[in-house]
C-alpha cells in the first residue's frame, strides 16, 4: 500500500510508478520560461513555478507550495508565488499560509498527494575551468556560501561555529541519472557543488575565495540552499540544475551569455521526464 500520500500505479512487470509530480523553482520568469519550452507536453507531470530571486524568496514560496501541495492547491503563478513571499515579509507565515491557499486550486495546477521532487533550476555563473559557458550543472552539493560569520582569521561557516549546516545534499541517484541523460544527449555537463549566494560574486578576490573554500565549486546562484531549505522541511528530496550564462568574478555584463544560458536551461529541461521518471 501507498504510504506518506504517495500515488503509485503498477508499471512494467507489476514494477510501482510514483505518479506524483516533480516541483521545479526557477527565480524569474524567463527562467521559468524556458524550462516549460524544454518539457513541452510533458509540462503536466510537473509544476514549475517562478519563486522570486535570492534564498529568502525561494524557501518561503518553495514551503508555501509544498504546503499547499498536499491537496490544497499549489501555488501556480509567479505573481502569486511572489506575494507568498511578500506575504512572509510583511506579515508573517499566516499570511503566506493565505496567500498559498488561495492560488490555482484547479486545473493543472491541482495537485495529489504532494511532490516526490524538487528541483532548482536557473541560469548560474559558473566557476573557471569547471563549468564553461552554456553547459549545465548538475549539483552534486548545494552549499549556503555566505552563511557564517567574518573572524579575525576569515570567514566561518555556520557548521564550523556549531549553528546548524551551510551544506545540502542533493538526491544523488536522481543526480546521477539526470547528469548522465545530458550527456548522452550531447550536452555539456558537469556535475560539482552549487554555491548559493545572497550578493553575486563580482570581484576575482571573491571569487578565489569561494573555491578556496569550495574547491570542487562548479557554479554560483541564489536560490538553491533556499530551495533545499523547504524541501528538506517537508520530507522532500531536491536536485539543482543551473546553465551557465557568465563566469564568476570580475562582472563583466558585455561577456554575459543569457540567451545561450536560456536556450541550454531549455534543452536540459527537454532531458527531465526521461531522466527522473
Amino acid at each position: 500500500m501507498p504510504s506518506n500520500g504517495e500515488n503509485l500505479n503498477g508499471g512494467v512487470n507489476g514494477e510501482k510508478i510514483d505518479t506524483r509530480r516533480i516541483l521545479i523553482v526557477t527565480a524569474v520568469d524567463a527562467e521559468r520560461d524556458a524550462v516549460l519550452r524544454g518539457l513541452g507536453p510533458a509540462a503536466a507531470q510537473f509544476h514549475v513555478i517562478a519563486a522570486g530571486v535570492g534564498p529568502a524568496a525561494a524557501a518561503a514560496v518553495t514551503a508555501a507550495t509544498l504546503a499547499a501541495g498536499g491537496g490544497a492547491g499549489a501555488v501556480g503563478t509567479s505573481s502569486n508565488a511572489v506575494s507568498a513571499a511578500a506575504s512572509i515579509d510583511a506579515g508573517g507565515a499566516s499570511s503566506a499560509k493565505a496567500a498559498a491557499g488561495g492560488a490555482g486550486k484547479s486545473g493543472a495546477d491541482a495537485t495529489m498527494g504532494g511532490y516526490r521532487l524538487v528541483v532548482s533550476a536557473g541560469i548560474a555563473g559558473g566557476f573557471a575551468g569547471r563549468a564553461a559557458l552554456g553547459s549545465l550543472v548538475v549539483a552534486s552539493e548545494i552549499i549556503a556560501a555566505d552563511l557564517g560569520v567574518e573572524t579575525p582569521g576569515g570567514f566561518a561557516s555556520v557548521d564550523e561555529l556549531g549553528f546548524g549546516s551551510s551544506r545540502s545534499g542533493v538526491c544523488a541517484r536522481s543526480a546521477s541519472a539526470l547528469a548522465a541523460a545530458l550527456s548522452a544527449a550531447g550536452l555539456p555537463v558537469v556535475t560539482g557543488p552549487v554555491l548559493t549566494v545572497t550578493t553575486a560574486t563580482g570581484t576575482a578576490a571573491t571569487a578565489a575565495e569561494h573555491v578556496r573554500r569550495v574547491p570542487e565549486a562548479a557554479a554560483e546562484a541564489m536560490e538553491g540552499f533556499g530551495v533545499a531549505s523547504a524541501a528538506r522541511h517537508f520530507g522532500v528530496p531536491v536536485l539543482e540544475l543551473r546553465a551557465i550564462s557568465n563566469a564568476v568574478g570580475p562582472r563583466d555584463r558585455d561577456a554575459w551569455r543569457i540567451g545561450d544560458a536560456l536556450q541550454a536551461l531549455e534543452r536540459g529541461s527537454a532531458i527531465l521526464k526521461e531522466a527522473l521518471q
